[in-house]
């Protein structure tokens, strides 16, 4: 037997070969994956600090924003501001939510309702929420009112939108088709509207998520006592850097976890749908 056979194995036989397809479908389930990239940031982070290239005063390393975070931990400030800011946020997000997703059902259902009431909601969408704080501040003060208000006020938007989108765009012949099965009005939207809003729908919370941090990011740097915002504004005043990415963190971290739970939500409640169930047949 010669080297290329004793390289190649017995007669007949080849060596495994790395199917790549199998390959691409293991690296996409593995719920590893979508940290790798964070945590490569991470590490060049640190040895960047550790290197000197990256000025404390600048940006402090990720061990020093560890280490503030046990301290605040161990004094209870950064769990109760945490409590606080969440607690606002859910607030704002249910108001906002409801108001939006019942508008845009009744708009998306409604020619009526839509000719009335879309046009203006169109105009008030382009104000940006934000330029309204000061007009908030002398309605509310700097209560929990005017937090409320700007939270509620950019989650009801996007989520307005995409849910009036869905419902516009279900497909017409499953509308008809329901209808010559002898559905009732109820029974079409629930078995055959709602379904196909839903994708649109999903979208518009995750969208909504992310403007509900931003806005109650900026409304409690500006007028809070409490939260996480306004531990970033009192640690800036004391130029503690390391508590201000500490509070840049925390605002990625809650928001990360709350497009998880949209995503997975939207993976159960779409399992139906054939985007989804390819997704789910490429898990372990």
């Amino acid at each position: 037997m010669d080297i290329a056979q004793t390289a190649a194995g017995s007669p007949g036989r080849a060596l495994p070969r790395v199917d790549g397809a199998r390959l691409r479908d293991v690296v996409l389930a593995s719920p590893v994956t979508p940290w790798v990239l964070p945590l490569v940031i991470l590490a060049a982070w640190q040895l960047g600090s550790l290197a000197g290239a990256i000025p404390a005063n600048v940006l402090p390393a990720p061990s020093e924003v560890l280490d503030a975070a046990i301290r605040l931990t161990l004094n209870g400030e950064l769990a109760a501001n945490i409590a606080v800011s969440f607690r606002r946020a859910a607030s704002g997000f249910l108001v906002g939510g409801a108001l939006a997703f019942a508008l845009g059902l009744l708009n998306g259902l409604s020619a009526l309702s839509e000719k009335l009431t879309d046009t203006t909601v169109q105009m008030l969408r382009n104000i940006p929420n934000l330029a309204l704080i000061p007009l908030v501040i002398l309605w509310f003060g700097i209560e929990e009112e005017a937090k409320l208000f700007l939270t509620a006020l950019g989650v009801f938007f996007p989520i307005y939108i995409n849910t009036f989108h869905g419902v516009r765009t279900v497909d017409p012949q499953l509308v008809e088709m329901g209808r010559s099965y002898g559905m009732s009005r109820w029974q079409l939207f629930r078995r055959v509207v709602l379904p196909g809003a839903l994708p649109s729908i999903f979208v518009g919370l995750r969208y909504g998520l992310g403007i509900m941090w931003l806005t109650l990011i900026v409304a409690e740097t500006i007028a809070a006592s409490s939260g996480i915002g306004y531990m970033a504004m009192n640690a800036r005043e004391f130029m503690l850097v390391d508590v201000v990415v500490l509070a840049i963190v925390i605002y990625a971290a809650l928001g990360k976890l709350a497009d998880a739970t949209v995503r997975m939500l939207e993976r159960r409640c779409l399992s139906w749908h054939p985007a989804f169930r390819r997704q789910q047949g490429r898990a372990p």
